[in-house]
């Protein structure tokens, strides 16, 4: 028999409803995207940069051009934290010129030349002839190497002697040995996947290498390096290591520190998850994989889950992995407060450019602090 239609409805009944509207709307705010910053004018754009970018830069209407044209073809926001990012990681690097010298470079790259010829056991003499002949503007490559002052002309002149001498295809395996260039001195290996994989916007461009080392090419790619990659980092200050020490570094050096944690382990807190090299008996297992491989009865994963799962380290679906959720579940139950998901990775920077012992967390902890002037300036021209 149904109940009279003025019978007040039961309690259970009422609660029943509001709990299955509540999870409507639950559901429908899951469904919905978070909305998307406003979008601003190209315009407006370049208009804040012209005021963040040193009062005494030259040229600072085309900087301010080339960097907003990199944020829009890159599709990523210009926010004014982005935009500052950016800005940061340029001064750092090159005080805004497009093709820094490098002091002492000449002595550089011919103490490279020649710690490769001998360790190819090729005589002083050989690599002396070679170096004495004409590189096509009148001069020899040797004169040429002791004139060098900039990356962009090492790396033209190491490419017509690896093009033109044969010693110099035996010296380099083809490989030209200038690896970072430009302004914001982003790894070429880099920018020639990324055109590889999503196409380069400028049409007139000659080679990629080259076009690092240009103002428009340096910063497209370097800004990309730094801010087109999704993560989970609430501060830049990881992106900057990640941008010094390579992508999703900060993070797994988090994952290392609760691995240590958890296993007792001491580890290089360094965002290297696994060896890439292989040995005899197949893939080799690094630090980092066999102090995961000892937790492996309290993870409840076999070797081959972890290391597949290792193995996404260089990807952000790393942390959606049970051995990166499991990891942490079970440090942060060691532990009176969570662990921190990202950490400053702790590696010592190598490089004959340098000249004292630096390390990432340095790098990124300048580049902070210039990133935090940048803000509060905009913030206070607001």
């Amino acid at each position: 028999m149904s109940a009279p239609a003025n019978k007040p409805m039961p309690r259970y009944a009422v609660a029943v409803r509001v709990i299955a509207l509540a999870s409507l709307l639950v559901l429908a705010a899951c469904a919905t995207s978070p909305p998307k910053p406003p979008l601003r004018e190209p315009s407006d754009v370049r208009a804040q940069l012209e005021t963040l970018l040193p009062a005494d830069l030259r040229d600072r209407s085309g900087w301010a051009t080339d960097i907003q044209s990199a944020f829009q073809l890159l599709d990523i926001p210009p926010s004014t934290e982005n935009l500052c990012a950016a800005l940061a990681v340029t001064q750092q690097e090159s005080t805004f010129t497009a093709d820094p010298v490098v002091p002492d470079l000449a002595r550089i790259a011919r103490a490279e030349i020649d710690r490769r010829a001998a360790s190819l056991k090729i005589p002083a003499l050989v690599v002396a002839a070679a170096l004495r002949l004409d590189s096509g503007d009148g001069r020899s490559y040797a004169e040429r190497i002791a004139a060098v002052r900039t990356e962009r002309e090492l790396s033209e002149l190491f490419e017509q002697f690896i093009g033109r001498v044969p010693l110099g295809q035996r010296l380099f395996g083809g490989a030209n040995p200038v690896h970072t260039g430009g302004p914001m001195q982003v790894s070429i290996a880099f920018a020639q996947r990324h055109a590889d994989e999503h196409g380069y916007p400028y049409a007139s461009a000659t080679s990629i290498r080259r076009e690092v080392f240009t103002r428009r090419g340096g910063m497209y790619f370097g800004i990309a390096h730094l801010l087109g990659y999704p993560n989970s980092y609430t501060r830049h200050l990881y992106r900057f290591a990640d941008f010094n020490a390579g992508w999703y570094a900060s993070r797994n050096a988090a994952f290392q520190a609760a691995v240590t944690a958890v296993s007792g382990v001491p580890l290089a807190l360094d965002g290297d998850l696994i060896l890439h090299e292989r040995g005899f008996g197949g893939a080799r297992v690094g630090a980092t994989e066999a102090a995961v491989r000892s937790l492996a009865p309290q993870l409840g994963m076999s070797e081959r889950a972890i290391r597949r799962a290792l193995a996404l380290g260089d990807r952000h679906a790393f942390e959606t992995t049970d051995l990166y959720e499991r990891v942490f579940a079970l440090a942060d139950a060691r532990s009176a407060t969570p662990l921190p998901r990202a950490v400053l990775p702790r590696i010592t920077l190598e490089s004959p450019k340098i000249t004292r012992r630096l390390t990432t967390a340095w790098f990124a902890n300048r580049v902070q602090e210039r990133y935090q002037r940048c803000v509060n300036r905009a913030f206070a021209a607001m």
